[in-house]
């Protein structure tokens, strides 16, 4: 059983790494069939972790100075396992069809399996140590796709951005694990709420940084969106099921040491509340559909980290599997109409779901559910995370709710732009030269996508959902009644439904007062007025923080340093420099000196002996 938990993260990790060498030594060849062989050892790995959920493997080993570490598969990792490699399974078929025999496919899909079995071995990890092991190269693949194409300054800027804002925050783990060290003698993650004293608050301060960091949450959530710079099948991965859902799932995986603490679940849970409120007015002010797209993904990680704070395990592990599915749908589709009519801006998208029925028809699925629209399923999960908050604060459900219908908003604009026909607005090829097809393998993961998007609505029926509170092992949690249910999914219908108006007939109905108040001109600029503007302000009091007092502080640390060396030269050196001649100079005298005696006589050689012995003779006479 133990070889399981090795090959679930091995498989693809493998394969990846002989991909990646394969580019040097099997060359054009080794690219012709990348595709093939990524598909097959995804295909493998979502197999291998479909007989992991079953058999639940576990397999550990000693590691540095013989504390124990392993790779385990329980119900929360056997969850992620799977979902990871159905996405992943998802993104690489579609990648086949999209990436042109030009391009350096080796390297990309053996970036892409190595990410993949990166974010295995984060899951499936039962201590810190292996746990940053997977953390670490996760992280260094995201820095390789977002910045794939090279060439393009741009993309490596957004590459740095991201690379060096999610390390900033990787330090928390560190940290964390120096504290597990210090406050539990282990890195045990079982282990970590069992630590005395402050050391239990340290931990959990080095692991919120790190989860944060890692899934954009306020304050790092601007990285996100420089992370949109990389291929469009990276974004899928990326914003669904790997690196960033890698943040919630370390807080998921340790609810029991943040509620613990006392602190800890609290600010985790605002910070999470927050970042789904203000990241969703981010995604309503959007005109980039991959841009919305990824200010979407930190509001609805959000939900997730709202629901570790909270207490509500299964209701975030639900929110995080259906909103995989959700947004590498939502992603593909956006690649697809990129590749084809070589455009992403939502202006000039019109018609483009007429254009191309079965994206068209996917995306719309994939949109209505991050809606929240009954009965598809973020309606269902984001309610039991809610459920939670409601028991915890008002306040914190009633800023959940508002992010919950702005969900609505953002979602209803994408899906209208999409719909609406071809017309004065619309545009191709303003960002690349679009192919005007779609292929097979491209389209062939939506439909799949779509349903697992609406069929995890089955989260709301109580009986499935207890059966999912028992795979976890986390015991009852508060869940929505019918009452809930029923008024948030209706709740999100009327706020698509005034979009939808108001977006296709706003300007008919513009002789009414309060029509042109609610048109989506007047919601855009409200949306700059309470985020953008403080946002940039903010952003200009840091710029002149950083100009007046960091560089002023190095101006005077390196003006400190030359006046430093300056007196060292003068008062110090010249005195120094002096002392080492004046002893050079005794030594050349003594040497001198020293060889005056040495004549090569040998009558002299035994004079000197006796003069010596009558000294040492003297000597010994006057000591006693």
């Amino acid at each position: 059983m133990s070889a399981l938990a090795w090959l679930l993260p091995a498989v693809p990790i493998a394969t990846g790494v002989l991909l990646l060498t394969g580019r040097f030594t099997l060359g054009r060849r080794a690219d012709r069939a990348a595709p093939a062989i990524a598909v097959a050892a995804a295909f493998a790995a979502l197999c291998l972790a479909m007989a992991a959920a079953a058999a639940r493997p576990a397999v550990s080993f000693p590691l540095f100075d013989r504390l124990p570490a392993g790779l385990a598969v329980d119900g929360l990792s056997a969850a992620l396992a799977l979902t990871v490699t159905s996405v992943s399974l998802a993104v690489l078929v579609f990648s086949a069809g999209e990436f042109a025999a030009d391009e350096s496919r080796t390297r990309f899909f053996g970036l892409m399996l190595v990410f993949t079995g990166a974010m295995l071995v984060t899951v499936t990890a039962t201590d810190l140590a292996v746990l940053l092991m997977g953390w670490e190269v996760m992280g260094a693949m995201s820095y390789a796709l977002i910045g794939f194409w090279w060439r393009d300054p741009r993309r490596i800027g957004s590459a740095d951005v991201s690379f060096i804002t999610t390390r900033t925050g990787d330090l928390g783990l560190y940290f964390a694990a120096g504290a597990a060290l210090a406050g539990t003698g282990s890195l045990d993650l079982d282990g970590l709420a069992a630590a005395e004293g402050p050391w239990k608050d340290l931990i959990a301060a080095g692991v919120v940084l790190a989860a944060l960091g890692k899934s954009a949450q306020l304050p790092f959530s601007f990285w996100l969106s420089r992370a949109m710079d990389g291929p469009s099948p990276v974004s899928a991965l990326l914003h669904s099921a790997t690196m960033v859902a890698a943040g919630a799932y370390l807080l998921l995986r340790l609810e029991p040491l943040l509620a613990s603490t006392g602190w800890a679940a609290v600010l985790v849970a605002w910070l999470g509340a927050l970042t789904a409120l203000l990241l969703g007015a981010v995604a309503l002010a959007q005109r980039d559909v991959k841009q919305l797209l990824a200010a979407s993904t930190c509001a609805q990680i959000g939900f997730m980290v709202l629901g570790a704070g909270a207490g509500a395990v299964a209701g975030g592990t639900a929110q995080l599997v259906a909103h995989a599915a959700v947004k590498s749908l939502l992603f593909l589709g956006a690649g697809a109409w990129l590749a084809a009519l070589g455009t992403k801006d939502l202006t000039e998208l019109h018609g483009a779901a007429r254009r191309y029925r079965l994206v068209g028809v996917t995306f719309g699925v994939g949109m209505l559910a991050l809606a929240g629209v009954p009965p598809l399923s973020l309606w269902a999960t984001k309610d039991h995370v809610l459920s939670a908050a409601l028991e915890e604060s008002p306040a914190l459900y009633a800023v959940g709710l508002a992010a919950a219908l702005l969900s609505a908003g953002y979602a209803a604009r994408a899906l209208i732009a999409v719909t609406r026909p071809a017309d004065a607005a619309t545009r191709v090829d303003t960002e690349q030269t679009g192919t005007r097809h779609i292929s097979l393998l491209e389209r062939l993961p939506l439909p799949a996508l779509a349903l697992g998007s609406a069929a995890l609505g089955v989260f709301a029926l109580m009986p499935v959902y207890e059966a999912w509170n028992d795979l976890l092992a986390t015991g009852p949690e508060p869940s929505p009644g019918l009452a809930e249910l029923a008024t948030s999914g209706a709740l999100a219908l009327v706020v698509l439904a005034v979009t939808w108006t108001l977006m296709r007939h706003g300007r008919r109905v513009g002789a009414a007062w309060a029509a042109p108040a609610l048109h989506w001109f007047y919601l855009e600029r409200l949306a700059e007025l309470l985020v953008a503007r403080p946002v940039f302000a903010l952003a200009k009091a840091l710029a002149r923080f950083d100009d007046r007092v960091i560089d002023g502080g190095v101006r005077v640390t390196a003006a400190t340093g030359r006046s430093a060396a300056a007196l060292a030269g003068r008062g110090v050196e010249i005195r120094v420099d002096g002392l080492v001649d004046a002893v050079g100079r005794g030594a050349r005298r003594l040497a001198d000196l020293a060889r005056r005696p040495q004549t090569g006589q040998v009558h002299t050689y035994y004079a000197q002996a006796a003069v010596l012995f009558a000294v040492l003779i003297l000597i010994v006479l006057l000591v006693r």
